[in-house]
């Protein structure tokens, strides 16, 4: 018998999608910019176009060094505080770097402070969305059912591709009303500044819900033990395995996200010669078909387990690199939206399950710091040089095979981390408390 859905659960679902809608479209919004914008207007005319890219990606890359720092600050008062106060936080802080960018003068106009000020603007940025991943998948995880939690977690990952194909569609439009010079010199600016509308908002929608009853019992009973350690230090002295496991489970799908979304965007535009507004095209078919197959792979992690799901990702993604980059070459407008979207479909079977997978390997006090560590951290040797990588890559050998092995080797990585973790399928979350609780008290008489 399926359970009832918890009261106001539908409602916390869509205060942590409205936030990660804001926050990824923002941040994907940079993205997008750093291969068609940043690459022509931050850095010296005198660099060649996939040096310019490249270091248009570097800063695109310190944005996810400064996650993980989000992560264990947002983390440890998030398990301190409550998840909704630090979310809301971290909505307006990026809402705030990402108006500024949009403000920013041109390397011409101020020479090397643009693209020093742009890194600085990134790092906030990368700060602020450190934190919110972990605080919106577990105001959803931790109000959703035992058996449906695969489900509900998993929409806060579909503000994600919700979030991408907002910002596309803005980028759609001025591309497609603007000339090319009109564009380069304000229209990019206009995608920044619509940010302050969206996060408005988001933040008014993450005002009408309130943490679940699981983290208010956590809370009064650490304040009851007068627990004073630091959770981002204890959770890694606690539940080593934990934080470990969830990194490798991270590995193979960022890099694959950053390959399929961002470094398309530089193979298409040098290698294809397709144009900017195709390339949104293409875009937006896969960030659609990505948002759709989200929850629906979210439900097969309830059904069939959260390992069988994501050894599908984690096995398809070593592929993907093989036969998409081949279908791009074609040059047809048909098979390059199929390469595209087919990346975003397999990547989907390692994303969705992700927050319920990662919330079931850690108590509640600490759960925030846990899965913020396992997450954001990894983003810095994965994601974040994924791009950079990429370029290299292609600008040293020409062909895009090594970065379809890059890709695989990076998904074998995450298929062992799926083999050596739990399955945790429908666990009550207060029977990781008790455990915990028991094993505080163990240590305590010790």
């Amino acid at each position: 018998m399926r359970a009832p859905i918890p009261t106001g659960l539908k409602r916390v679902v869509a205060a942590s999608m409205a936030g990660t809608v804001v926050e990824w479209y923002e941040f994907f919004l940079y993205g997008t910019a750093a291969t068609i914008v940043f690459n022509k207007i931050f850095f010296s005319e005198t660099t060649s176009e996939l040096n310019a890219i490249f270091l248009a990606f570097a800063t695109y890359a310190v944005g996810f060094v400064a996650r993980p720092v989000g992560g264990v600050v947002f983390g440890h008062y998030g398990d301190k505080f409550g998840r909704k106060k630090l979310l809301q936080f971290s909505l307006l802080l990026v809402g705030v770097a990402t108006f500024l960018m949009g403000c920013l003068p041109t390397f011409g106009q101020i020479g090397y402070w643009a693209p020093g000020l742009l890194v600085t603007l990134r790092f906030i940025q990368g700060f602020a969305v450190g934190g919110e991943w972990g605080g919106a998948v577990l105001l959803v995880a931790e109000h959703s059912p035992n058996r449906q939690r695969g489900f509900w977690a998993s929409w806060p990952q579909a503000g994600v591709p919700a979030g991408n194909m907002l910002a596309t569609i803005v980028l759609l439009v001025l591309t497609g009303t603007l000339s090319d010079a009109a564009f380069l010199s304000w229209g990019w600016r206009v995608a920044f500044w619509l940010s302050a509308v969206v996060v408005l908002i988001g933040y008014y929608i993450r005002t009408k819900v309130t943490d679940a009853p699981i983290f208010v019992e956590a809370q009064q009973e650490a304040e009851r033990i007068k627990a004073t350690s630091m959770s981002v230090v204890e959770v890694l002295k606690r539940y080593p395995r934990g934080v470990f496991t969830a990194m490798g489970l991270r590995f193979g799908e960022n890099i694959m996200y950053y390959l399929v979304v961002t470094f398309s965007i530089t193979y298409l535009k040098t290698q294809v010669g397709a144009d900017t507004n195709s390339i949104l095209r293409y875009l937006l078919v896969a960030h659609l078909v990505h948002f759709a197959i989200v929850p629906v792979v979210g439900h097969l992690a309830d059904r069939f387990g959260r390992r069988p799901v994501y050894l599908i990702g984690a096995i398809l993604g070593a592929t993907w690199g093989f036969f998409a980059f081949p279908m791009m070459n074609s040059g047809n407008y048909l098979v390059i939206t199929a390469a595209v979207t087919l990346g975003l479909v397999i990547h989907a079977f390692m994303y969705a399950p992700q927050p319920a997978i990662m919330a079931e390997m850690f108590p509640t006090r600490m759960r925030y710091s846990g899965v913020s560590l396992g997450y954001q951290v990894t983003s810095i040797v994965a994601g974040s040089l994924a791009p950079l990588i990429a370029v290299k890559l292609l600008d040293i050998y020409d062909s895009a095979v090594p970065v379809a092995i890059y890709l695989a080797i990076a998904c074998v990585v995450t298929l062992v981390a799926v083999l050596y973790t739990r399955e945790t399928n429908g666990i009550d979350l207060r029977s990781l408390d008790a455990a915990d609780a028991e094993d505080v008290a163990i240590a305590a008489r010790a």
